[in-house]
């Protein structure tokens, strides 16, 4: 497998140098030259099986099936249920898919724990070390922490929009007390952070000083490996038949694995993106238009999100993989804010996606009515995901599954205000809330950063 760069200007490489590099050298992101025919029969195998029988044809030749097999039992070992990302009913043909059974407890840990060990392996196979800078909206700054903390090969540095996530996952970023980790809290929103992160891949001499990589899902390992639980999902609900995906996602990134599965055969009758308020998905689904407003702070702060950074994967896709027009169109959008992809490309893109804006109020209804209905506790951002698939019309014979993205305990504050009960955190994060934190504060500066990276690791 080979991977290309959206942006057309650089040339091809291995699964290795797409790991590694995160983003490519011209600015895009890679992506694989193929998408992989999905032939697998999850009903009858772990998901761990599942994981090497989908993951092999993107790694290969880089990792050899035999290597890759134990970096995916150990990823996955990690997990406190034995089926990894169960799936469970909960009303009229609609199911969750339960995400959060990870050491962070999100789903970003689904990737996380194997993308580390991924990258642990190749930089120990160069003999080199590498520096990973993240941005983060919430739960990716703790999942990539967990991932890389201890590690003999990475340093880790997360970016947060300081005061924009929720006590829990600050905490579950700031308390990791380990010599290769630093947080830093950035006065700014997560796009700020992300802005920062791309310049600093921007400045070839800071990349090369301290061999910068990327878990944030400008990383193809990131998507790759949430391909594996839309396989299992529909393993699980309809084996014989399609099924339908509703996605909470700010970042495009989730939601975009499902398409990935779709194109390797998995039979996908509708992607349903859930959005907040903070609506840029939606409102391009149902316009064609990506158009930039400012970021409102939210229940579901892991979606405060303007610039969806994923999209420019599937725009490679509707634009005939041609990276000279995605990097003229992304150039137009960084420099306007606005990109019209016409009524064309908007009819391909509404043959797959449906959008739908949950606000706050729509989210806390939606929290305690399927508490009162179904005895449950949802988080904002799954609760945003169920509202989406129970908005969008379906035929009552495909079964939706929605991917439930974060334990409630994540967010305690959004789930009692709407039941009047306080989700309690498993017993390994029972005393998250009295441990010490480490972080930095830093102005929205990609010098001051710098300054901040060379200091601290070189």
């Amino acid at each position: 497998m080979r991977y290309l760069s959206t942006r057309g200007s650089c040339p091809p490489v291995g699964f290795d140098g797409a790991l590694i590099g995160g983003l490519a050298p011209d600015g895009g992101l890679y992506v694989p030259e193929e998408w992989p025919a999905i032939d697998v029969h999850p009903s009858v195998e772990r998901y761990t099986d599942v994981a090497v029988d989908v993951l092999a044809p993107y790694v290969s030749p880089a990792i050899p099936r035999d290597e890759l097999r134990p970096l995916v039992e150990e990823a996955y070992a990690t997990f406190s249920h034995a089926d990894v990302c169960p799936v469970t009913p909960l009303e009229d043909g609609l199911h969750l898919l339960e995400l959060f059974w990870g050491p962070t407890l999100a789903f970003k840990d689904v990737a996380l724990q194997l993308l580390g060990r991924l990258m642990d392996r190749e930089l120990a196979r160069r003999d080199e070390r590498a520096t990973v800078l993240v941005a983060t909206s919430g739960d990716t700054g703790s999942a990539a922490i967990e991932a890389c903390r201890g590690r003999d090969r990475l340093d880790i540095v997360v970016l947060h929009p300081a005061g924009r996530v929720s006590d829990v996952q600050r905490r579950q970023m700031t308390t990791v007390d380990e010599p290769n980790v630093r947080n830093v809290a950035i006065d700014g929103d997560f796009d700020t952070c992300q802005d920062l992160v791309k310049a600093a891949f921007a400045d070839t001499a800071l990349r090369d000083e301290l061999r910068l990589s990327a878990m944030n899902s400008i990383n193809w390992a990131r998507v790759m490996a949430q391909v594996v639980y839309y396989v299992t999902a529909a393993a699980a609900v309809a084996p014989d038949g399609p099924v339908s995906f509703a996605v909470p996602t700010g970042n495009f990134g989730n939601v975009l694995a499902g398409w990935v599965a779709k194109q390797g055969g998995l039979d996908v009758d509708r992607l349903i993106v859930g959005s907040n308020r903070n609506d840029i998905l939606t409102r391009w689904i149902a316009s064609g238009v990506m158009e930039v407003e400012g970021v409102e702070p939210s229940l579901s702060p892991s979606m405060d999100i303007q610039v969806s950074s994923n999209v420019e994967r599937y725009l490679w896709e509707l634009y005939g993989r041609n990276g000279a027009v995605v990097a003229e169109a992304m150039a137009r959008f960084r420099s306007d804010g606005r990109l019209d992809i016409g009524a064309a490309r908007l009819d391909r893109v509404r043959a797959t996606f449906s959008g739908v804006r949950v606000d706050d109020e729509a989210t806390l209804f939606e929290i305690q009515r399927v508490h009162e209905a179904h005895g449950v506790l949802v988080d904002p951002h799954t609760a945003i995901g169920i509202a989406a698939a129970r908005a969008v019309p379906s035929d009552p014979d495909v079964p939706r599954v929605v991917l439930a993205t974060a334990h409630p305990a994540k967010f305690p504050d959004a789930v009692e205000a709407a039941t009047g009960v306080r989700p309690l955190l498993p017993e390994h994060l029972a005393d998250l809330l009295d441990r010490p934190e480490h972080l930095t504060p830093l102005a929205a500066d990609s010098a001051v950063l710098a300054d901040y990276l060379r200091a601290e690791l070189l």
